[in-house]
């Protein structure tokens, strides 16, 4: 069974990245937080021809659950052929006012989470000697923005964490890299000030194609989209 596993599939980039996947094939496993969203991307994966379709519910802000969830998946599933790291949270506020469970929580889910998935399945994915891991990472990776620090911080930190483990792959057979896309039309672009200037389905379609197409030799790369 292919298999493809994607966080954050509830809508937006993550629901876009799930369908296009499952159009080319693949058998899905969705992991976040169980919603009527989750549900609906569950039967319109399925009607896009995903042999098999689950959602397995976490609170990737939990780092024990999540670490758990990942140990029930290598149990439950094959190693997966690819991997998308797509779920994240943006909280808008100046550092002053941060508190201090939001920039925690923020990089749980968006930058602990990735890892602790990643570790769980690279034994398995070793043993198979291929597959690829796609972190969705954000133009922000590159810059700094009033009002999201912890946001902004978690985004570098991805890229900063894929580079290094784009060394540990290296003649693995298996290749990870970063997707960055710009102000994108999605629920989290709403109240940023920004103009969207792509769509999650253009999102997703460059995920899938660094997914399943390109070359391995851009193990590494960040690959930036910066919109019209």
């Amino acid at each position: 069974m292919r298999l493809a596993v994607v966080t954050g599939a509830s809508r937006g980039i993550g629901r876009a990245t799930a369908l296009e996947l499952a159009h080319r094939g693949l058998s899905l496993a969705l992991v976040g937080r169980p919603s009527a969203e989750q549900d609906e991307t569950v039967e319109l994966a399925r009607r896009r021809g995903a042999p098999q379709v689950r959602a397995f519910p976490c609170d990737l802000s939990d780092a024990f659950a999540t670490q758990e969830l990942g140990a029930e998946l290598v149990r439950q599933l094959p190693a997966p052929e690819v991997v998308v790291h797509n779920a994240g949270v943006a909280p808008r506020s100046t550092v002053e006012e941060t508190p201090t469970a939001v920039w925690q929580e923020t990089l749980l889910v968006n930058l602990t989470a990735p890892f602790l998935l990643t570790r769980a399945f690279l034994p398995s994915m070793r043993r198979e000697g291929c597959g690829r891991i796609v972190f969705v990472g954000s133009i922000s990776s590159t810059l700094g923005t009033a009002r999201q620090s912890a946001y902004v911080a978690s985004k570098w930190g991805i890229v900063g964490f894929m580079k290094s483990l784009a060394e540990e792959l290296r003649d693995s057979g298996l290749v990870t890299l970063a997707v960055l896309p710009g102000s994108t039309a999605t629920r989290m672009l709403e109240g940023s000030g920004f103009e969207a200037r792509m769509s999650a389905e253009d999102v997703a379609k460059t995920v899938v194609h660094y997914a399943l197409d390109a070359p391995e030799a851009h193990n590494g790369a960040a690959i930036e989209m910066f919109g019209v």
